[in-house]
């Protein structure tokens, strides 16, 4: 049986990876016509995602990399963002 959940009921849910990583807090629902676009996912001072960008709030998932929604929401590893760490060059003198 399908259960069914209101949008609003999603609003400040904890998300994590696949693998098991903290990600962020929902923020925001996108929906589209009649159906929902994305997640609009806020980074948290604790959240893997803050790590990862920084100064940034947050990042919008497409709902398609959504697992499942529950007490939490699990997304697919994919949904974070891919970044390297920059090797800092000392200038030649």
């Amino acid at each position: 049986m399908l259960k069914l959940k209101q949008i609003t009921e999603v609003y400040d849910m904890p998300v994590y990876t696949d693998s098991g990583e903290y990600f962020g807090d929902v923020e925001e629902g996108i929906v589209t016509t009649n159906k929902i676009f994305g997640w609009r996912i806020k980074a948290t001072k604790s959240s893997f995602l803050n790590k990862v960008l920084g100064g940034a709030k947050g990042v919008i998932v497409p709902h398609q990399l959504v697992k499942a929604i529950s007490d939490i929401m699990i997304i697919n590893k994919a949904a974070i963002p891919s970044y390297e760490e920059k090797e800092e060059v000392e200038p030649e003198q």
